[in-house]
């Protein structure tokens, strides 16, 4: 049963962050997704310390609050200080999670926050944090917030879609272009802060970016690429499991490995046939 839970809570998490990375690879913003898994740290750290608790809903706030900061920054230091984009990512990022670190070491004996948790998480673990039912709380959190996530794209189909590719003409016909940026870089920060525990701030964007990036190296038509993508995240969390039981290795890492694997293959199968089929 254990087995069915681990595996369970990794497709749990890597669905929301596969359909969530396919508009962020179309929008050429997937080191977005990098700057906000770290950038998110010091939110998380000081949401803890002025709340004393580790309940799901106040750290998202902190992460969804640091998210849209760091959003907001990237975007006023190109804009303002006409920095090149992967500058003005690189700065904000390193030194929100800079920051981050500094306050797990300083406030290590006042906070329950686990360095390793954080940056590597822990998803063996999962299952000896029970919740309603007996199911293991994170897989309750993780299926929520996969069911938010697809609820939020199901609604907002139309207005991501415009805003990926024609924002002029969203814009024209009313869809405010920096509203969904902002509710899209939101669900991001929310995201990422519900994968910390399974598979920490490090490799969750292997889940954002892998899943989306072998999709969209065979599918021409958006909704393909979401069901491809998550077709390939279930794939790479089964056999990221059994690879890292196979090599007694970390859970997470042989997960990540596995989604490398199958771009890989993805990669070779456009390669053969030359041209996007789906």
């Amino acid at each position: 049963m254990d087995t069915f839970w681990t595996i369970l809570t990794g497709i749990f998490v890597g669905l929301p962050c596969a359909l969530l990375g396919c508009f962020l690879l179309l929008r050429k913003m997937t080191m977005m997704g990098d700057a906000i898994a770290h950038a998110v740290l010091p939110g998380l750290v000081i949401a803890y310390l002025l709340a004393q608790s580790r309940a799901t809903p106040i750290l998202m706030l902190g992460a969804g609050l640091l998210g849209v900061f760091i959003t907001i920054l990237i975007e006023t230091l190109q804009k303002k200080a006409k920095m090149q984009p992967e500058s003005s990512i690189g700065i904000s990022f390193t030194f929100l999670f800079a920051v981050g670190i500094i306050l797990l070491t300083l406030l290590a004996g006042k906070i329950d926050l686990d360095q390793d948790c954080v940056l590597y998480g822990d998803i063996a673990y999962i299952v000896l944090k029970l919740g309603f039912w007996n199911i293991p709380s994170a897989v309750l959190t993780s299926g929520f917030w996969l069911l938010c996530v697809i609820i939020f794209i199901f609604l907002s189909y139309r207005s991501l879609w415009l805003t990926t590719f024609d924002k002029n003409y969203a814009q024209v016909i009313g869809i405010s272009v920096v509203f969904w940026h902002y509710a899209l870089m939101s669900a991001v920060s929310f995201t990422v802060v519900l994968s910390f525990e399974a598979v920490g701030a490090i490799l969750v964007v292997a889940f954002l970016i892998v899943p989306a990036a072998a999709a969209y190296l065979v599918s021409k038509k958006m909704n393909m690429m979401l069901l491809l993508a998550c077709l390939i995240s279930i794939i790479g969390v089964i056999l990221g499991y059994f690879l890292a039981v196979f090599l007694n290795a970390s859970i997470a890492g042989s997960i990540v490995t596995s989604l490398g694997f199958l771009f890989l293959l993805v990669l070779f199968y456009s390669k053969v046939v030359t041209k996007k089929l789906i």
